[in-house]
């Protein structure tokens, strides 16, 4: 069947190398039975598929003292920070998370990789999960499945990124640190609540869509999304000093757009593109007590720095530093929050704060 990849992780895909190897990385599916969803939907098991790296290490009442999570985003998965430029940055003897010293946990969360999904076969008959529910996903993922009760650390870019204030909020201090990259606290609304309907729409107008129950992917919807992500990915800074000529840019597209269209399935892709709907830990930011790294770029065009919204939110959180990575040639769009070489010493800082 033809696929196609979805936002955030697509010009990521475009842009980056092949997956690094990353020595003793372990994959499992744990089966989380009777899930209740937010909607009240059900599912007598979920499958959550997930990747490790590192032992866990416990104290004297077995409990997990040195957990890391990191959250992908919209249509990634646990194994997309395997990438080079994120792994051999992170990973390796005297790192910031160094696999000796920590047991970092690599989720796909629900509708994305290995987990379950739309396209398993329920297709648009899947429940209608949001962020919350994958949260509450992780969370017994961690607890019932993993033997975790505390976490040193949860790492979230893009979708992971609001995952990440949404467990400071639900969860207060399970997590010692939180460092969300690429997002902001507040309600989808906007700009970024309108290109992801756009493409929902534009695969739900493809007449080969036929309400989920297509036999052939409907292509015309998906390459119209495709278009969309790719320019909501991008940086605007790189494109033009790299690609200053019309030849140059639109010979770049159509490579990038080759690279990247026809990775996932367009239920899987609406699913993943709708359950942003409900987010908004606006309300409740002062919850969130324990250190905390935020960061953004000033060229991610989803989550654009003029809004106002960083000022604002920052102070109500005690302990959060917010650092606005400048705009350049060198940064990657929305993408920098997986390069760590833009913040992986701050990232040290944090995981030396007393939590």
């Amino acid at each position: 069947m033809l696929k196609f990849i979805a936002p955030f992780a697509l010009l990521l895909a475009a842009v980056s190398p092949a997956h690094a190897q990353v020595e003793g990385a372990t994959e499992a599916d744990a089966i989380i039975k009777d899930f209740a969803f937010a909607s009240g939907e059900k599912l007598p098991e979920l499958k959550l598929h997930y990747t490790t790296l590192g032992s866990p290490r416990r104290d004297k009442a077995g409990h997990v003292t040195n957990a890391v999570m990191i959250l992908h985003g919209t249509g990634g998965t646990g194994q997309q920070f395997f990438q080079p430029q994120f792994a051999n940055e992170l990973f390796g003897p005297g790192q910031p998370l160094d696999t000796a010293k920590y047991y970092i946990i690599l989720p796909d969360n629900i509708g994305h990789g290995g987990s379950s999904k739309p396209s398993d076969g329920l297709r648009m008959k899947f429940p209608r999960y949001d962020y919350a529910d994958m949260v509450a996903a992780q969370h017994r993922l961690l607890t019932e499945k993993l033997g975790v009760q505390k976490l040193k650390l949860i790492l979230g870019t893009s979708m992971g990124c609001m995952h990440a204030f949404v467990w400071g909020e639900t969860h207060p201090g399970f997590a010692e640190r939180l460092a969300p990259f690429a997002c902001l606290p507040v309600e989808i609304a906007g700009q970024n609540r309108m290109w992801r309907t756009l493409s929902i729409d534009a695969i739900k107008a493809d007449p080969l869509w036929k309400d989920g129950n297509y036999s052939e992917p409907p292509a015309a919807g998906l390459r119209t999304a495709a278009s969309l992500n790719l320019i909501a990915g991008a940086n605007p800074y790189a494109l033009q000093a790299q690609y200053p000529t019309r030849e140059a840019a639109e010979k770049y597209k159509d490579e990038a757009f080759a690279r990247t269209y026809g990775r996932n399935d367009a239920n899987d892709t609406i699913y993943q593109l709708d359950s942003s709907r409900s987010y908004n830990p606006w309300p409740d930011l002062e919850k969130i007590a324990v250190p905390v790294l935020w960061i953004n770029s000033a060229d991610d065009f989803i989550n654009p720095p003029a809004y106002g919204i960083t000022e604002k939110a920052a102070p109500r959180m005690p302990r959060a530093k917010f650092i606005l990575i400048p705009a350049s040639a060198e940064t990657k769009g929305h993408s920098t929050h997986t390069w760590a070489k833009f913040w992986k010493d701050d990232l040290a800082k944090l995981l030396a704060e007393t939590p």
